[in-house]
């Protein structure tokens, strides 16, 4: 049996081949989330740039919540990031949630980030 960090990469390397056959359409949204935070971030991959960045560990963010990682911290996050890539002119992703299933934390932050004006 392969061990839990090998699964993970497979996972991971599955949803980013599904998206890079895409590539260059849209920047990707994509999401990190470690047992205490979570990150987002919005990336053309074209140029190689992030276009913007949002985490639970933001300074106007972290005194807005009491945890940094329960649901309401992705859904403050994805409301961040969204105000971020709207500012930055970017309405259009592609939601790259790596090897994490559209569950809890990340549904939470994906789902916020659509409120926020984000198209995927």
């Amino acid at each position: 049996m392969k061990n839990k960090w090998v699964r993970s990469e497979f996972r991971k390397t599955a949803t980013r081949k599904r998206l890079f056959e895409h590539r260059g359409e849209r920047p990707r949204l994509t999401v990190h989330r470690s047992l205490k935070y979570i990150y987002a971030q919005v990336i053309d991959d074209n140029k190689g740039v992030t276009l913007a960045a949002a985490s639970s560990l933001d300074k106007d963010l972290r005194k807005a919540m009491k945890s940094h990682q329960s649901i309401e911290a992705a859904k403050k996050v994805g409301e961040s990031i969204a105000a971020k890539a709207v500012k930055a002119g970017v309405k259009k992703v592609m939601f790259d949630r790596g090897a994490y299933i559209y569950h809890g934390r990340v549904k939470a932050l994906a789902d916020a980030a659509r409120a926020g004006g984000l198209e995927f």
